[in-house]
C-alpha cells in the first residue's frame, strides 16, 4: 500500500506543532535564568557565562570568547542558518511566494516593524546614547508567540497561526538587514574578501546539483570565521549559507531534509541555552524607577504599544483600502489578537540588545525591557484572543 505524501498544510500543522512545543521550552528556561539570577546562584551564573572558550587551529585561526558570546554568535548561527532556510522556503514554494498571498503579511510585518522603533525613539528622544536601541522592539519572537496559540489550541484558527507565521519570517528577515545594515563596525574587508571564497564554493555545490549536506556545513563553518573575522556578525553567515541549500535535486529534497533534522535542535536546544544565557537578569535594587527609565519603557512600549498599533493598523488600512484581504475565518479582532503576541520580542529583542550595547547597566535595562513587554504583550493577546474565539463561536451558535 502506497504512503501518501504529507500536504503542505500537513507541512505547516507539523512545524507550527513543534515551534509550539518549541516556544513553552523556551518560556521554561527563560524563567530558569530568571530565577537562578535572583537567588545566591547569581555570581556562579555570571561566572560560568563569563568563562573563556579558545579554539585554534595552529597559528591559522585562533578565537578566544568568552562561553556567552560563543553561545551568541556561535550557536545563534544555527539559529539564523534555519531561519534561513525557512525564508527561502517560503519564498519559493510557499506563502511568500506570489504577492497575492505575501501582500497582508508584508503590510503587517513592515508597521510591526516601523511603529515600534518609532515609539522607542520618542520616547528615548531626551536620550541620545540610547537611540542605537531603536530596533530591540520591532522583532517578534516566533517560538514564544506560536507556543502560546498552542495553548489556546483549536480556539485559534490554523489560518491566524499560519499568519502569525509569515508575518514573524518576514519580520526576520527585516531583523537580519537590521543587524547587517545598522549593527556592523570596524568591518576588516580583507576577511570579507576572503569570505567570497567559501560563497564561491557553495554558489558551485548549488549550481552543480550536489544534494549531500556536509559540504555546505564545511563551507559554511568557513564563512562563519570569514565573517567573525570581518566585523560583520558572524550569525549571518547563518542566512548566507542557508540561501545556497538547493530546494530540490532531483528526488532529494535538502533544504527540507535539514529543516527537519535541524529544528528540533534549535527548538530545544540551542534557543533554550540562549535563553537562559540571556534572560538572567536581577532584580536586586532595580525598582520602578529602572523599569520606568527611557530605555526599558521605550523597548517595554514598543513591544507592547507600538507592535499592537503598527500591525493591526497597517492591516486594517490594507483590508479597507483593498490592497490585502484577510484569510477566511479571520476577523480583524483575530488580527488584533495576533498583533498584541506579536509583541513579545524576547529571542530577537535580546540578540539584538546584545549587538546595541555593550555596558552592563544598559544590558540589564534591555532585558528588564524586553522582558515586561514581552510579558504584559503576551496576556493581553491570550486575554483578546480568548475573547475573539468565544465571539465567534457565539455567533455560529446564534
Amino acid at each position: 500500500m502506497e504512503t501518501m505524501k504529507p500536504t503542505p498544510l500537513d507541512r505547516l500543522r507539523e512545524f507550527i506543532a513543534s515551534e509550539s512545543a518549541g516556544g513553552i521550552t523556551l518560556m521554561i528556561a527563560a524563567a530558569f535564568a530568571l530565577v537562578i539570577a535572583n537567588s545566591p546562584l547569581f555570581p556562579a551564573y555570571q561566572n560560568l557565562l563569563s568563562t573563556p572558550v579558545l579554539f585554534s587551529a595552529g597559528d591559522l585561526v585562533r578565537i578566544d570568547k568568552p562561553l556567552l558570546l560563543w553561545i551568541n554568535d556561535g550557536l545563534m548561527a544555527l539559529f539564523f542558518f534555519l531561519i534561513g532556510l525557512e525564508v527561502k522556503r517560503e519564498i519559493v514554494t510557499g506563502q511568500l511566494r506570489s504577492w497575492k498571498q505575501a501582500s497582508l503579511p508584508v503590510y503587517a510585518a513592515l508597521g510591526g516593524m516601523i511603529v515600534p522603533a518609532l515609539v522607542y525613539v520618542a520616547i528615548n528622544a531626551g536620550s541620545p546614547e540610547n537611540i542605537r536601541g531603536w530596533a530591540i522592539p520591532a522583532a517578534t519572537d516566533i517560538a514564544f508567540a506560536l507556543g502560546l496559540l498552542a495553548l489556546l489550541g483549536s480556539r485559534v484558527p490554523v489560518a491566524l497561526k499560519a499568519l502569525l507565521l509569515a508575518i514573524a519570517i518576514i519580520d526576520d528577515i527585516g531583523a537580519i538587514a537590521i543587524i547587517a545594515l545598522f549593527y556592523t563596525e570596524n568591518m576588516n574587508l580583507g576577511a570579507l574578501a576572503l569570505a567570497l571564497v567559501p560563497a564561491a564554493g557553495m554558489l558551485l555545490l548549488n549550481r552543480t546539483r550536489v544534494a549531500r549536506t556536509i559540504p555546505y556545513f564545511l563551507l559554511g563553518a568557513f564563512l562563519w570565521i570569514c565573517v567573525l573575522k570581518s566585523g560583520v556578525h558572524a550569525t549571518l553567515a547563518g542566512v548566507v549559507t542557508a540561501m545556497f541549500v538547493p530546494i530540490a535535486t532531483g528526488d532529494e529534497q535538502p533544504l527540507e531534509r535539514l529543516e527537519h533534522a535541524l529544528h528540533p535542535w534549535v527548538a530545544f536546544l540551542i534557543l533554550p541555552i540562549f535563553a537562559f544565557a540571556n534572560a538572567g537578569v536581577s532584580f536586586a535594587g532595580g525598582g520602578l524607577d529602572v523599569l520606568f527609565a527611557p530605555l526599558s519603557l521605550g523597548i517595554a512600549a514598543g513591544l507592547v504599544i507600538g507592535k499592537q498599533v503598527g500591525i493591526s493598523g497597517a492591516c486594517w488600512l490594507a483590508v479597507k483600502t483593498g490592497m490585502a484581504t484577510l484569510p477566511p475565518g479571520i476577523g480583524l479582532r483575530h488580527v488584533y489578537g495576533l498583533s498584541c503576541l506579536a509583541g513579545i520580542g524576547f529571542t530577537m529583542s535580546l540578540f539584538i540588545g546584545n549587538l546595541a550595547f555593550a555596558d552592563p547597566g544598559s544590558i540589564a535595562a534591555v532585558k528588564l525591557g524586553v522582558l515586561s513587554g514581552s510579558v504584559v504583550a503576551a496576556i493581553v493577546g491570550v486575554i483578546v484572543l480568548t475573547r475573539a474565539s468565544r465571539e465567534k463561536v457565539k455567533a455560529i451558535e446564534a
